[in-house]
């Protein structure tokens, strides 16, 4: 997926760079955007990784097969209690 996505990006830059006089940003411009990008959302971050982070562990366990909730049988069905 991302080889694909290096791919289209270096066959936009050829197209398009000699078209408009642009080309793909360098590293430091990438950090100087990846900076911009953490003071405008480093506020939520933690939040966002920490749920990257439960989702990726629900899915190792889904791949294992482990259950959270253990099924109990039990022979009895659970009874309504009456009010009175």
């Amino acid at each position: 997926m991302i080889a694909l996505w290096i791919a289209m990006m270096n066959a936009l830059n050829l197209v398009a760079a000699p078209l408009m006089g642009i080309a793909m940003p360098g590293p430091f411009e990438l950090m100087i955007i990846a900076g911009i990008l953490l003071l405008l959302f480093g506020t939520r971050l933690p939040g966002v990784m920490r749920s990257m982070g439960r989702g990726v562990v629900e899915f190792k366990r889904g791949l294992s097969g482990e259950d959270d909730d253990p099924v109990i049988h039990n022979d009895e069905t659970p009874k309504a209690e009456s009010k009175g």
